[in-house]
């Protein structure tokens, strides 16, 4: 399925299969599964069945699913499995803003919707970019350890900012945030790579969060409260305006 175009008229060939495991995740599993043995060796089944199963968890955890990806030219898709926990107007952070050290410019400054998506430790954790383009700045950021829910996470916690910019010069930025139980944060990409919509950026290592900053006149088609797909959901379409409203039930 990986590279095949799908379409809503049919095309395209689909099966299910058992999600791959990504690398980062493999080694931490055999870890776990050879313990597991050793302690069933030892005829110490009360450690052994416990760590079986959480071998099992671990390998879950780092699951790396393929996705069907929209291309349409203005849709922002979202970098991240979750829950979406806020919506908020907000300054983008200094990082994504200021000049960097070649001059390059950033986001431009003043107010913009920031959505924050929530990851549990039940959702995939590889995150992918929001827009094709290069990668403009990748900056790590050390910082504090505390629940990813809460909003002034985007400030103290440690994060990494992402800045990609399309072509035609439109900027997405976004920002990968550690919480009470993520302790690294994993970049698969430098700045100057150059990536399509979708594809993957990164991961987060056990639960925490990614914001996302919105261009300037562009709302989101997401919901306080809904979850959503990494590259497969549309967060917002460039540009485009409207209140939207939903029913929890």
């Amino acid at each position: 399925m990986a590279g095949e175009i799908m379409d809503n008229k049919g095309r395209g060939d689909v099966s299910w299969s058992w999600p791959p495991i990504h690398p980062e995740g493999r080694k931490y599993g055999v870890a776990v599964l050879a313990a597991s043995l050793v302690f069933a060796f030892l005829a110490w089944e009360t450690l052994a069945w416990p760590l079986a199963f959480l071998s099992l968890g671990v390998l879950a955890f780092f699951r790396d699913p393929e996705r069907v990806v929209p291309q349409a030219d203005d849709a922002i898709v979202a970098p991240a499995d979750g829950l979406v926990s806020l919506i908020a107007e907000v300054e983008p952070p200094k990082e994504l803003v200021d000049p960097d050290a070649s001059g390059t410019k950033g986001l431009p400054a003043g107010p913009v919707t920031r959505i924050s998506i929530f990851m549990s430790v039940f959702d995939v954790h590889i995150n992918r970019s929001p827009i094709s383009g290069s990668i403009q700045r990748l900056i790590y950021i050390p910082g504090k350890f505390m629940n990813a829910d809460l909003d002034k996470a985007s400030e103290e916690n440690e994060r990494q900012h992402i800045l990609v910019e399309r072509p035609d010069g439109l900027q997405i930025g976004f920002t990968q945030i550690a919480g009470l139980v993520a302790r690294r944060i994993i970049p698969f990409v430098k700045p100057g790579d150059i990536v399509a919509v979708g594809q993957r950026v990164g991961l987060i290592r056990f639960g925490s969060r990614v914001d996302v900053y919105l261009p300037s006149g562009t709302d989101p088609q997401v919901l306080l409260g809904q979850k959503i797909v990494a590259g497969e959901t549309v967060l917002a379409r460039i540009g485009e305006q409207k209140l939207l409203e939903g029913v929890a039930q």
